[in-house]
């Protein structure tokens, strides 16, 4: 990173802590404190974003338009899920992608940067030490997406909501925008394929879903987080396969993957929860249902068995890595995860009727 640029940004890490330090906080057990504490933790986690974000280096950066939707994401070897990723986000509606690479070596660096739509940093740091790359993406949205409406995802996470095939990402933000919502949910709706995981191989650039149709339709809990005002969804094919004697240690399903970005926000507990609290607000108080959508997570494709071996070895995925070595050495058994009460994806209408997700006031 250029020295001004590091000026710059060492310059706002400490305008914000300084700032966080001279507020006079209201008195305690009022809604004032409890507000005030909430403005505090989100000051000290962009600080603490922009000194992470130290530890990127711009390898290219690409220009893109004022008020283009912008995409983020982190990836490390994903150079066979990017071909369809980058196809599904652009048909979608995605203007530019800022994506940071983690020190791959499967020619996944090298892809991103012969695109001509995407802008690319590296780091070889320490993933789980960015609170599992939040830090870094927090760094990036905050120098380069204040003002956008930008998605957050993997690279095998492919968004989907109601009418996504003949409407646009841009109709769906100005709708948004009429709605006076700055955030839009999608639960992570996880696909599997029928027979052991490494049975059908994937071919890269063709569609995920074809080699993972399946999909647990019914076994959800959801629950109301009252400090950041969230509502968590857990259950799916983990929960049920891997987690059935500790199922609150399961995966946490709900997702923001689109915010308009401000200045006030930052990233909690992955794209899970936000600050303000007002981002978490996805859900009708009264009874009815918000827009929303899903997240078709295609992690359980034939490479995620040998990968599962690798990440066991970093332990950079899970804050206490050596609880879930059960996890990992369960998938990279290769498990048949399709049972008799799977369901074979059908598209966004099928998991409307099932209660997944919802077109609210989307038509």
């Amino acid at each position: 990173m250029p020295a001004d640029a590091t000026a710059r940004t060492l310059a706002l890490a400490r305008a914000l802590v300084s700032a966080a330090r001279m507020y006079r906080p209201p008195p305690p057990r009022t809604a004032a404190w409890f507000e005030f504490r909430m403005r505090l933790k989100a000051r000290r986690l962009q600080a603490r974003a922009l000194w992470k974000g130290r530890e990127l280096r711009c390898l290219r950066r690409r220009r893109w338009g004022r008020g283009e939707i912008l995409l983020f994401s982190t990836v490390r070897n994903e150079a066979a899920r990017l071909p369809w990723m980058l196809q599904h986000y652009r048909r979608l509606g995605v203007g530019h992608f800022l994506f940071i690479d983690n020190a791959s070596d499967d020619g996944t660096r090298e892809f991103l940067l012969e695109q001509p739509d995407i802008s690319v940093w590296g780091t070889s740091a320490s993933y789980k030490a960015a609170r599992f790359g939040q830090d870094w993406i927090t760094a990036l949205m905050l120098r380069h997406g204040l003002g956008h409406w930008c998605v957050q995802v993997d690279a095998d996470e492919l968004l989907i909501y109601p009418h996504w095939q003949t409407r646009p990402l841009p109709a769906l933000t100005a709708w948004l925008e009429r709605s006076g919502q700055r955030s839009f949910a999608a639960m992570m709706l996880e696909l599997y394929p029928k027979g052991p995981l490494n049975a059908q191989p994937y071919c890269p650039g063709t569609d995920p879903v074809a080699v993972l149709p399946w999909f647990d339709a019914g076994n959800y809990t959801l629950r109301h987080n009252p400090l950041l005002d969230c509502l968590l969804m857990q259950g799916g094919v983990r929960a049920r396969t891997f987690f059935g004697a500790m199922p609150n240690r399961a995966p946490t399903l709900t997702k923001l993957p689109l915010v308009k970005w401000g200045r006030d926000c930052v990233w909690v507990n992955s794209t899970h929860s936000a600050l303000p609290r007002a981002l978490n607000r996805v859900y009708a108080a009264d009874g009815g249902m918000l827009a929303s959508g899903a997240l078709l997570h295609t992690k359980f494709l034939h490479l995620v068995v040998e990968r599962a071996r690798v990440e066991k070895a970093r332990g950079e995925h899970f804050g206490n890595a050596p609880v879930f070595d059960d996890y990992y050495d369960a998938v990279m058994s290769a498990p048949d995860l399709w049972c008799a009460a799977s369901a074979r994806y059908q598209g966004w209408r099928q998991l409307e009727r099932l209660g997944l997700i919802s077109r609210g006031g989307w038509g």
